[in-house]
């Protein structure tokens, strides 16, 4: 089921590992005169030209962008209860792991009367983007919100794409999330038009303000990233996101049945999506290809699965050594990155490029996906040897406050005289000196 990369005879250097190595193929650039058009006609026309547009790709027209709070309510109250207590249960561990990682302001005695403040500000107004393509994430708005709310970002709208089949609203899922975390704003709209709609604001059908947002986080497909990319600047971004991807490092005592399970539950996602075997023995790899024969048939996406785990961005490496597998994994940098071997949890402590690392038989990635804690919104295509995943330093601002007395002032006047002159920036020097008579 899976090609093989065979390294077991020498392994290439990091360069070579960067193009040897299963990864998608996906380039924005090839659609950004695409996107473009779309962005500028939203800055233009605004929610005229979003809601064109969700008429164009998505065969409907909501009536407005903003969803009624009421409808919110209604989506909560009709929610299965079971998925209710899902929800609940993941946004309260995301919450206890998001909530340890608040910064807390930091002031330096430079000198006496001379200090330096960092202080942790939260963006203002954020833009939480939800996918609504070919699944549903209800998770992927508790992934954004949580750490945003931990942050204390204190206006937060929800946008996930329009649904025919929901009378142009997002899924009714999505609103029973948003409702369950306190978000009372969520547009119905969806790919570049989202955000541009997102950063440039408008008016809405009954005549209410649609503020534009600082930043917007959140996973899209290439469109959606194309869009991000354009506005960057305009608007903050959390990362351009790309197809999903997990890595497998395994040795011969891995289950080949949980593996395959793992590369399978990825491969849902998108016929685009990486799935990529990292082992030392030859005998796994096989029995690897043996569940997968097996378990892609009996899965509900087989042909969307099928079409990920067949294409250049999926396979299996062969590895003479589990310490050649794990220099293998460290140069892929995946999105998700999976140990599954006897020293795990070494081994684990030792990764330096992953979005996230899963240690050990039972930390399976949709463990992660959804109840573990942690975030699921995280850096892809290489990224992570750069990157971080989403969290709730995403949406904090450090600001340095300076703040120095005359004295602390005149004592290093001739140092920052010294280093203006020397970059030839006098009036920097002047701009000191000017407030000592003796000095200037």
């Amino acid at each position: 089921m899976l090609s093989r990369t065979d390294l077991r005879s020498a392994l290439p250097s990091s360069a070579e590992l960067r193009t040897t190595l299963p990864r998608a193929e996906v380039d924005v650039d090839q659609v950004l005169h695409r996107v473009r058009p779309i962005v500028e006609d939203v800055r233009a026309r605004g929610v005229a030209a979003a809601l064109d547009y969700t008429e164009q790709f998505d065969g409907v027209r909501p009536a407005s962008v903003r969803v009624p709070a009421a409808e919110l309510t209604t989506a909560l109250a009709e929610l299965d209860p079971a998925v209710r207590a899902a929800l609940e249960e993941s946004i309260a561990r995301a919450r206890r792991v998001h909530g340890d990682q608040r910064r807390t302001d930091v002031t330096t005695q430079v000198v006496p009367g001379g200090t330096v403040t960092e202080r942790w500000v939260p963006v203002g107004r954020v833009g939480l983007y939800v996918p609504g393509g070919l699944a549903v994430y209800p998770s992927s708005v508790v992934m954004n919100v949580v750490p945003a709310q931990a942050a204390g970002v204190e206006s937060l709208v929800v946008c996930s794409p329009a649904q025919a089949d929901f009378g142009g609203r997002p899924h009714p899922a999505i609103l029973a999330a948003a409702a369950l975390l306190g978000v009372d704003e969520v547009w119905a709209v969806g790919g570049a038009q989202a955000v541009a709609l997102l950063a440039h604001g408008g008016t809405d059908t009954d005549g209410a303000a649609l503020d534009p947002v600082d930043m917007i986080t959140g996973p899209g497909n290439i469109y959606v990233t194309a869009a991000k990319r354009l506005l960057r600047g305009l608007i903050g971004i959390d990362s351009e996101a790309g197809p999903t991807e997990i890595a497998i490092l395994a040795d011969a005592g891995a289950d080949p049945v949980h593996v395959a399970a793992d590369l399978i539950s990825q491969a849902e996602h998108d016929p685009l999506a990486a799935s990529v075997l990292v082992t030392d023995s030859v005998e796994l790899a096989d029995a690897v290809d043996d569940e997968l024969a097996r378990q892609v048939k009996a899965t509900k996406h087989s042909e969307r699965v099928t079409t990920a785990l067949s294409g250049p961005q999926s396979g299996t490496v062969l590895v003479s050594t589990v310490e050649d597998g794990l220099r293998v994994v460290d140069a892929y940098a995946a999105e998700h990155l999976e140990i599954q071997t006897a020293n795990a949890r070494e081994l684990a402590a030792r990764v330096r490029n992953a979005g996230a690392v899963f240690v050990g038989a039972y930390a399976p990635v949709s463990l992660g996906d959804y109840c573990a804690g942690s975030n699921h919104v995280l850096p892809t295509g290489g990224c992570a040897r750069h990157s971080s995943g989403l969290s709730v330093q995403t949406f904090l601002r450090g600001i340095h406050v300076v703040d120095y007395t005359e004295d602390a002032l005149r004592e290093v006047a001739g140092h920052v005289v010294a280093l203006a002159n020397a970059e030839d920036l006098p009036a920097h020097g002047q701009a000191v000196t000017a407030r000592f008579r003796d000095l200037a």
